[in-house]
């Protein structure tokens, strides 16, 4: 596959390092030659240096045989321009990364894909819905919906009193063996272990878990945390996602947002009718105190300041506020934060990643979650006609060892957590957790 990224700093910089690892044709176009230049050292890719609203640069990075044009540089007028240019020089599909929320109606993404913009991204907005589902699942440092919730992945950190520390994979399924969750990986250590029927949980292990409607209280339970009532909420940052967030959460939580600009502030006003906001720095923890920041069952840090986002979290943390959110622009922030207190990290690089991901992977892949903290992935696949995974039952599929293993299965309305014996069939949607480089091999059982 031939794809194109059309980037201007860490988010094209970021998917091309990503995809480097998938063995695809790579082409960046970026204005900026000094970035251009560190990746062309740290990857195996071909790179452009030119404006990506130029015919001349479009051809000159062979626009004309992409598969794949992505283009996710911060200004989304010119990501607009530049998928239009795209289509009409060749790429077969394109996909515009924006900030305008209007712009993802249903009215105006047939509008665009008419001028030839096949897929549009709104991170700011998928981040703001991720921390509404945050809130409502609270012992979930992550939480994923796959087939409108029908099965679930939450990120859990096992504590000491989870019932499933010191218990091996095969322990488990004899004690718990009518359970309708299933663990398909944990981060031990930093390192990211598909566990097998002798691998030992431990506390402080962050457990990924496929889960049937439903069980929530059963995942609480394997957390061994307790579930938070959020009612009270501050937000740090009236940018794009803490707009959204607050017009989302006002209508069913007490919300006070803390933005610095007082022309930013004003224009929230228009819009957020039940929000109290404050003008004033969320660096100024005294301040964010008088406003009644000890008060809150939650803090959500989304300022344009990685720094001043986890700083304020801990603070916060200190303060005795036991569900805290932050922006993290760094991924290699991503780690440290959840270490030292943190419970969640949003961040545009993933979330952007993870809506692409499903264009990439060769097959028929419906929905995709690149994961915080590790470089693996969950997708959904729908299995095909002709797919080899249809003739023998799942034990007997060549999945990669230690590098996939499939969470769960959809059949119409049926969920299934499959065993060894559980035989697919044509048309079901079925969730695989997979590591980066085993990601191909993975597609082409379910194509």
């Amino acid at each position: 596959m031939n794809i194109i990224i059309a980037g201007d700093g860490e988010v094209g910089f970021y998917l091309a390092k990503s995809l480097t690892q998938l063995d695809y044709n790579i082409t960046v176009v970026d204005p900026h030659s000094d970035l251009l230049g560190r990746l062309e050292k740290e990857t195996d890719l071909l790179a452009v240096v030119g404006e990506s609203t130029s015919p001349r640069v479009l051809e000159e990075a062979n626009v004309r045989d992409c598969d794949l044009f992505l283009s996710v540089l911060h200004d989304e007028s010119i990501n607009l321009v530049t998928s239009i240019l795209a289509k009409k020089l060749g790429a077969k599909k394109t996909v515009a990364r924006i900030t305008n929320v209007e712009l993802s109606t249903p009215k105006h993404r047939e509008m665009f894909r008419e001028l030839g913009i096949d897929e549009m991204v709104c991170p700011e907005r998928i981040a703001a819905k991720e921390i509404t589902n945050l809130l409502n699942h609270t012992v979930a440092t992550e939480f994923f919906d796959f087939s409108g919730g029908l099965l679930t992945m939450y990120l859990i950190r096992l504590e000491q009193e989870s019932p499933v520390c010191g218990k091996s994979v095969r322990e488990l399924s004899q004690i718990y063996s009518t359970l309708q969750v299933r663990i398909v990986a944990i981060l031990h250590h930093g390192e990211t272990v598909i566990p097998h029927s002798d691998t030992v949980f431990s506390a402080g292990d962050m457990a990924y878990i496929i889960s049937k409607e439903g069980q929530m209280d059963t995942v609480k339970g394997l957390a061994g945390g307790m579930e938070l009532d959020i009612d009270r909420v501050m937000i740090a940052g009236g940018g794009r996602i803490g707009r959204y967030a607050a017009l989302t959460l006002e209508d069913s939580k007490r919300i006070t947002l803390v933005e610095q600009d007082r022309k930013r502030c004003k224009d929230l006003s228009a819009v957020l009718s039940k929000t109290l906001i404050i003008n004033g720095d969320a660096t100024d923890i005294e301040l964010l105190k008088e406003e009644g920041l000890e008060k809150n069952d939650a803090f959500i840090a989304v300022t344009e300041s990685s720094e001043t986002n986890v700083l304020t979290c801990l603070h916060a943390r200190k303060l005795g506020i036991r569900k805290t959110i932050a922006l993290v622009e760094n991924t290699g922030f991503i780690n440290i934060s959840q270490d030292i207190g943190i419970d969640t990290i949003i961040n545009k690089k993933l979330i952007t990643a993870s809506y692409i991901a499903r264009f990439i992977v060769k097959g028929d892949a419906v929905s995709s979650k690149w994961l915080s903290g590790t470089n693996a992935e969950l997708i959904e696949f729908v299995v095909g006609r002709h797919s080899a995974a249809t003739k023998v039952p799942i034990g007997e599929l060549r999945l990669p060892a230690g590098g996939a293993t499939i969470g769960g299965i959809i059949r119409g309305r049926e969920t299934i957590l499959p065993t060894r014996d559980t035989q697919l069939r044509e048309k079901d949607k079925v969730v695989v957790f997979a590591l980066p480089n085993m990601m191909e091999k993975v597609a082409k059982l379910f194509g």
